[in-house]
């Protein structure tokens, strides 16, 4: 077909068509292609590509294991752990990944390591021998011209697979004699980083495409050229001394804190999330969902998006989690009256929005908790409002279009209870559920300090007893069995046995979920506990079932369950291969923008651009996050966008008065960076979608940005209203902002569709995107008819100090320099205590003042206290001091906003609802 050469890529893209629906073998291939390398299945070299995936794996498992510090042996540091684990998949990455032979890739892998190389030649210095350089350049693009066939791995292939695991382990073999010269590179030095850079960069097109290595290859040339680029954002330049010790050598670069994140935490929730769908977990999700939601309208929709979001909660691809459950959920979408391209796009928004999902998110929630400096607990609760509240809005948004065409949803294989008997007994399983929870919080609680040695059996054994109660309840129900989604649905499967038949695959979540929020284990201790459990019940699960059924073949049970295990092992290390590549290649960049300081020269083009507007500012970023995460995997992408766009919003908005949490920043740039996944012409989620749909991919991927903007409006509402991030919010609040926010993205879907209870008029788009803003953010109404802060003279500052009230921000604005010598303002929030006076006050937050004529200065400012983590330095002047006032509640706007509710339904209900032909 015409795509796969582009497939062998191991990356998609806006040159690929949709030539029709494509077969399941096909579709197999895409994943392969995209996630896990499409060659190496068979054979010897399969064979052995097999056992290098199977030995990755469990040297993962090992070092996030406690055994080697119970035994004494096979303990490694970080930094030999991220040699050893880029090793593996900088092989696997040219063993698996064939490379694509399209006129286009060959053009952009050979052109990035001729002009890496003529950039590496030109910066060396005066006397350092440089003949090398070009060698390494012409053997990787020879290897490049001569092929890659899909059928078998060449020589070339080999020899660049093994030269370059060489040079990532180069940090582990000589770990010794480089810390002793960190700094100052010897030739060897040099030989095997030029080396590394530019086979890892040939590696990432492999196995994600061009993108990405066009990016890093960008910011590598930015690095020696720095002298040569437009003022506002030239540098020094650095020489190729600097680049191969920052670079390759330390651990500011490749090595840096994102390949880290990758060795430790990432390959076991790949490697879990892997484990439990080869157990079924993800069969059960999709079967699940659909027998509780295919009656709806529109129920196939309803049901991909909440299968998608089940699975989205353990995958780390977007792709990925579009064709396996899209290859179900497509087809039936299509069946009950959507077209193509838009049941492609419901499950291209629903799968991409599993990368906002608590507790994996694509990886990033790791990433953030390095990034930010905040423990991974707080990085699920602030991400997790907001993608549910996500989830719910698609939800209605597909309730929505089954409404504008009149669907119907899928035959029920039962007559429904009444609806106040349903009520009754939703409500007793909810109490039943809490009371089990209660149970077993509390019960389990004493657990540890009365039994601490033995505390860890004891759990196993309860554990085990209700892992083998629930493999009985499911033996007494039929086997879930995925159905031809082409074949004629003549009635869904019944909640009820659908439900019983695999709560067994609910355990593992919950030993991952316990480990992380109540135990508070690091991430990648939860995770090795996880898949600890997860391999238990892929061994146990097909003998039990047998026993228990009484269907006899036990050794072909028990061989069955080591057989999906060793498969689940195998997956989740290929599924791995795009990850470490990524973030070691995401490295490059990060070590770039840390090198030459471009983060506060891209914060100058910001500025200039967005005019010190700081809603013009965060369009720019936005825009900037979904360019730049054009073509990038998820973890990549984040890495990407955090480095370069994190810090501009800090810094412009802190001189523009926005004062907001880094989290919130960083969920920011994440939100927008993986709408590229969505967005055409790249849209890689998209082409995915219309390979299973047979639409056309770019219609395809504007209808799921118009899905997605519900995705797109959070971030800005969640800047300016962190209450949406249950940031210093009290249980009773976080409700109410959940309820409110809900409520308010649902008003906003129903807007941007253009259908509410009937068809939407234009003044009744607006009226409700009124609403849902007003409900979002009712201080932005409030603060104009109420200001929260007055305005007090520099000289005043003491005065406004005492009449802050206790706990509150005293805002300050203040000139100075910054670490460069350039001038800044900005706005610095210091905390106010219960001191008497307001000398006191401001003494207390570590501020001593002294008056120049008119001119207020700060003379010092205490070390380690509230005013130095504010900003404030000395010999800063106070232009403006802001003081919190009394004002009234801005909870009082949703008065007016639900007023004018009440007017549209008025006019909407006398209109009535009058749905239009369903499309075929």
């Amino acid at each position: 077909m015409a795509q796969n050469d582009h497939h062998e890529a191991g990356g998609m893209g806006a040159d690929q068509p949709a030539v029709g629906t494509l077969s399941q073998e096909e579709l197999d291939e895409l994943v392969a292609s995209s996630d896990t390398g499409a060659r190496g299945s068979t054979g010897p070299v399969g064979a052995f590509l097999m056992i290098v995936a199977l030995a990755w794996s469990l040297f993962q498992l090992w070092i996030a294991s406690p055994i080697p510090f119970m035994v004494g042996f096979g303990v490694f540091n970080d930094t030999e752990a991220r040699s050893i684990h880029l090793g593996f998949a900088i092989f696997l990455a040219f063993a698996a990944f064939p490379a694509a032979q399209t006129r286009v890739q060959v053009v952009l892998g050979v052109a990035v390591p001729l002009i890496l190389g003529l950039l590496f030649f030109i910066s060396a210095k005066e006397g350092t021998p440089v003949w090398w350089i070009p060698l390494i350049s012409i053997a990787v693009v020879a290897a490049i011209l001569m092929g890659s066939p899909k059928n078998h791995v060449p020589p070339w292939d080999w020899a660049l697979a093994i030269v370059g695991a060489a040079t990532a382990l180069y940090l582990y073999l000589y770990y010794r004699d480089i810390s002793s010269r960190v700094g100052a590179p010897i030739m060897q030095d040099f030989v095997v980083s030029v080396a590394g850079i530019i086979i890892l960069l040939e590696a990432t097109r492999r196995a994600l495409g061009p993108a990405l290595m066009i990016v890093a290859a960008v910011f590598l040339a930015y690095t020696v050229l720095g002298p040569h680029m437009p003022a506002i954002i030239a540098h020094k330049g650095n020489n190729l001394s600097e680049i191969v010790n920052h670079q390759w050598i330390t651990t500011e670069g490749v090595f840096g804190i994102a390949l880290g994140v990758s060795t430790s935490f990432v390959f076991l929730f790949v490697l879990f999330g892997s484990l439990l769908d080869k157990a079924g977990a993800g069969n059960y999700f999709i079967q699940v969902a659909f027998s509780l939601m295919g009656h709806m309208r529109g129920g196939p929709a309803k049901a991909a998006v909440v299968s998608s979001a089940m699975t989205g909660l353990i995958s780390g691809s977007s792709i990925a989690n579009v064709v396996t459950t899209g290859t179900f959920t497509i087809p039936l979408m299509k069946k009950v009256g959507f077209s193509a391209e838009k049941a492609g796009a419901v499950e291209v928004a629903s799968s991409v929005n599993g990368q906002i999902m608590p507790p994996v998110m694509g990886a990033a929630a790791f990433l953030m908790v390095e990034y930010v400096g905040i423990p991974y607990f707080d990085v699920v609760r602030h991400a997790f409002l907001p993608a549910v509240i996500s989830y719910i809005a698609l939800v209605y948004i597909v309730h929505l279009e089954a409404m504008k065409a009149g669907m119907e949803g899928l035959p029920r294989a039962y007559t429904p209870k009444p609806i106040v008997q349903r009520l009754i007994g939703i409500a007793f399983t909810i109490a039943a559920i809490c009371a089990l929870s209660l149970a077993v919080y509390y019960g389990m609680g004493w657990i540890r300090p009365a039994f601490p040695q033995a505390a860890g059996y004891i759990i196993f054994g309860f554990l085990t007893a209700v892992y083998v109660a629930l493999l009985w309840v499911a033996s007494r129900e039929a086997p879930l069995r995925l159905d031809d989604p082409n074949a004629p649905v003549s009635k869904l499967p019944l909640p009820g046995p659908t439900v019983r038949a695999g709560l067994h695959y609910i355990l593992p979540v919950v030993v991952l979920v316990w480990a992380l929020m109540v135990d508070r284990l690091s991430p990648g201790l939860s995770a090795f506990w996880a898949t600890a459990y997860m391999v238990f019940i892929l061994i146990t699960q097909r003998p039990l079932m047998a026993i228990l059924r009484g269907e006899g073949g036990l050794g072909a049970a028990v061989s069955g369950g080591f057989t999906d295990l060793i498969d689940g092992l195998v997956t989740g290390a290929r599924n791995m291969i795009g990850i470490g590549i990524a973030t070691a290649t995401a490295g490059i960049i990060v070590g770039a923008v840390s090198q030459t300081g471009v983060g506060s020269a891209l914060a100058d083009v910001v500025e200039v651009l967005s005019g010190g507007k700081v809603l013009a500012m965060l369009v720019l970023t936005a825009v900037l996050s979904l360019i730049l995460g054009m073509g990038l995997p998820t973890t990549a992408n984040y890495i990407v966008v955090s480095a370069l766009l994190a810090p501009v919003i800090v810094t412009l908005g802190q001189q523009n008065g926005l004062i907001v949490p880094l989290i919130a920043v960083h969920l920011f740039v994440f939100y927008f960076g993986i709408m590229a996944d969505v967005t055409p012409p790249v849209g890689l989620a998209s082409f995915a979608a219309a390979a299973v749909s047979g639409g056309d991919p770019i219609k395809t991927g504007v209808v799921a940005f118009f899905y997605s903007l519900r995705t797109a409006a959070l971030p800005f509402l969640f800047i300016f209203n962190t209450e949406l991030l249950l940031i210093d919010v009290t249980m009773a609040q976080g409700v109410f902002v959940f309820v409110i926010a809900t409520i308010a993205m649902l008003l906003f879907a129903a807007a941007t569709q253009g259908w509410f209870l009937a068809r939407n008029r234009i003044h009744e788009t607006v009226l409700l995107l009124l609403i849902a803003f007003t409900l979002f953010r009712p201080g932005f109404w409030m603060d104009m008819i109420f200001p929260p802060y007055t305005e007090a003279a520099p000289a005043e500052i003491s005065v406004a100090a005492a009449s802050t009230p206790k706990g509150e921000d005293l805002r300050v604005r203040v000139a100075g320099v910054n670490d460069l010598g350039d001038p800044i303002e900005f706005v610095a929030l210091v905390p106010m205590g219960d001191e008497a006076t307001g000398e006191d006050r401001l003494a207390a937050a570590g501020i001593a003042l002294r008056q120049d004529g008119e001119r207020m200065i700060i003379d010092d400012v205490a070390y380690g206290s509230a005013a130095q983590r504010a900003g404030l330095d000395w010999d800063q002047e106070v232009l403006r001091v802001l003081q919190p006032v009394s004002v009234p509640s801005k909870y009082w706007m949703f008065l007016p906003a639900l007023l004018l509710l009440a007017l549209v339904v008025m006019m909407q209900r006398g209109r009535g609802s009058k749905p239009r032909t369903a499309k075929a």
